[in-house]
């Protein structure tokens, strides 16, 4: 596939006019694989030739890198996730300015298809397959003094909400990287690239797959049976992602406008308990009807959902405590979010002592994005009190970032940030 004209060569790790913070030494490049287990390939990093900023990007679909909205976000969403969350180790803005440079340039190599420089070569022969590369900033990076009054208001880490049992050594992080390809080895590889890239400048924190599968015509299914993303925001409403995902102009400081909140939850299915629930409790924890994702008291799945229904006892036809009920904009003041949620799988778990044996490991790896961290905060807080599904799931992960808006060709994600 041709080079877009909008997808510069990949410069080099040693710019003249910046720091040299970011020059790909090997001891760099074997740090930086290290963070993706990948710590055998980083041997070939400095060995492979760069490549030629004419040479064409691999046959496949891509998705351009450079717009007024990072990719990723609003894109159709791929098959396959693969996100990190790294916790920073300087607190240099020339630095952190450098690294942003570096990965915007990677990335809109990887997403065009083509090699960046130092590539360790899994991806080679494979298509673009669609991939997205979206950053993230958190909390802690504004800890420091010269970039503390540049933190908008809003960014803030989430409070905690009841029943969930949060695991720290798999929440927050001061950035992240959401990769997403309908090719699992295309998002492996623009990882381990980037980790490569920020070499012992950045750790790990943690990472985590997600997958979903999309039939060929209709919504997907979770891993408890049921259509997920019926109500969902669209990517091609305009109207309603300046509404409820895009920041806007006052809304914070200028350097945001055009970006998007990030929530990040791991939320596991206990399905002992969800198996045994049987057909009719399940779908009145959810509210809608397993086989057709029809809304109880409808026949199809993209029929209105009548809160207001009751049936011929005058209770209720979607239950007081069903999902989509309480998740409702008109139940949460009108908020909504852009949902982007993947399933995952850890293979099994020890199960409880008085039961032995082993528990499938699993879940939902949700990812929504906002203009104001209030909106997930106001549905969560519903869910997490009031929600049926609440009893077959428990949130054990949790973070939050902020994604500043797209790269303009020849800039990077986050300029605005030290402008």
């Amino acid at each position: 596939m041709p080079r877009s004209s909008d997808q510069p060569g990949p410069p080099s790790h040693n710019r003249g006019g910046g720091p040299k913070a970011f020059k790909l030494t090997r001891r760099d490049a074997l740090a930086g694989a290290a963070l993706l287990g990948a710590g055998a390939a980083a041997d070939h990093l400095l060995d492979r030739p760069k490549p030629s900023p004419a040479e064409p990007a691999r046959a496949g679909e891509a998705v351009a890198f450079h717009g007024p909205h990072q990719a990723g976000i609003a894109t159709p969403q791929q098959s396959h996730l693969y996100f990190a969350a790294y916790d920073l180790k300087t607190t240099s803005p020339p630095a952190l300015r450098e690294l942003l440079r570096e990965w915007s340039a990677a990335a809109a190599a990887l997403t065009a298809g083509r090699e960046y420089a130092g590539d360790p070569g899994e991806a080679l022969g494979l298509a673009p397959a669609r991939l997205t590369l979206t950053f993230g900033l958190g909390p802690g990076l504004f800890a420091s003094p010269a970039l503390r009054r540049m933190r908008p208001p809003q960014l803030r880490e989430l409070p905690a909400f009841p029943g969930e049992l949060i695991d720290p050594q798999s929440s927050g992080g001061d950035l992240c990287v959401q990769a997403c390809a309908d090719d699992p080895q295309v998002a492996f590889h623009a990882l381990h690239v980037l980790g490569a890239i920020a070499g012992s400048h950045v750790v790990q924190r943690w990472s985590h797959t997600g997958f979903v599968s999309t039939p060929s015509a209709g919504t997907p299914r979770n891993l408890i049976g049921f259509k997920d993303g019926t109500n969902n925001l669209r990517g091609t409403d305009d109207q309603a992602l300046d509404r409820f995902v895009w920041v806007q102009s006052g809304d914070g400081p200028s350097w945001l406008t055009g970006g998007s909140y990030m929530i990040v939850r791991r939320i596991e299915i206990v399905f002992p308990t969800w198996d045994t629930a049987g057909l009719a409790a399940q779908e009145q924890a959810i509210g809608r009807r397993k086989a057709s994702g029809a809304p109880l008291g409808s026949l199809g799945e993209h029929d209105p959902v009548d809160l207001s229904a009751v049936d011929a006892t005058g209770a209720p036809v979607i239950p007081a405590h069903a999902h989509i009920r309480l998740a409702a904009a008109e139940t949460n003041g009108g908020k909504r979010i852009l949902r982007r949620g993947y399933h995952y799988s850890q293979g099994f778990t020890q199960g409880a002592v008085d039961r032995g044996g082993h528990l499938l490991d699993g879940g939902l790896f949700f990812l929504a994005f906002v203009r104001d961290p209030r909106q997930f905060i106001t549905i969560q807080r519903r869910l997490a009190t009031s929600d049926a599904l609440s009893a077959f799931t428990v949130h054990t992960a949790s973070a939050i970032f902020v994604c500043p808006p797209g790269a303009a060709r020849g800039g990077y994600v986050g300029e605005g940030l030290f402008s």
